[in-house]
């Protein structure tokens, strides 16, 4: 009975797009900081060039971000009624994505422009891998 019901809440958790998640972090940033808390620098990296890589709270969360669309490519291959509730999901994400960049100032940001193009594009490859998986699906069951 417990596994079945853990089974439950893992399945329910594999629904949620992880885009989510980044702009529920990026918000939190945003709401909590200072108006510049994007611009500040968080660690800096050197290289043998001599050149040195600062990376700053923005910059972070853009690079999770696109680990973040890296797994959801990967979810994206499964075909199945879990995959179109995710994929609308997906889109909602997407929606709540431009809106707030439109409308709240705190966010108006280049960082928060590239993650919306990012959820935007996670909607576009999620739909078009899925339609191709299951193409092959039906094709390989003639």
């Amino acid at each position: 009975m417990i596994k079945v019901y853990q089974e439950k809440n893992m399945s329910l958790l594999k629904n949620i797009p992880l885009f989510l998640l980044v702009l529920i972090v990026y918000n939190v940033v945003a709401f909590t900081g200072e108006a510049t808390v994007f611009e500040q620098s968080l660690f800096s990296i050197s290289l043998v060039s001599g050149a040195v890589v600062t990376m700053t709270t923005d910059t972070v969360i853009v690079l999770f971000g696109l680990l973040v669309m890296a797994i959801e490519i990967f979810k994206s291959t499964r075909s199945s009624v879990a995959s179109v509730i995710d994929h609308a999901l997906s889109t909602l994400v997407f929606v709540a994505f431009l809106l707030e960049f439109v409308l709240v100032a705190q966010v108006g940001k280049p960082g928060f422009l590239i993650l919306t193009v990012l959820s935007l594009l996670d909607v576009i490859t999620g739909f078009t891998v899925t339609i191709s998986a299951a193409r092959r699906d039906v094709a390989v069951d003639r």
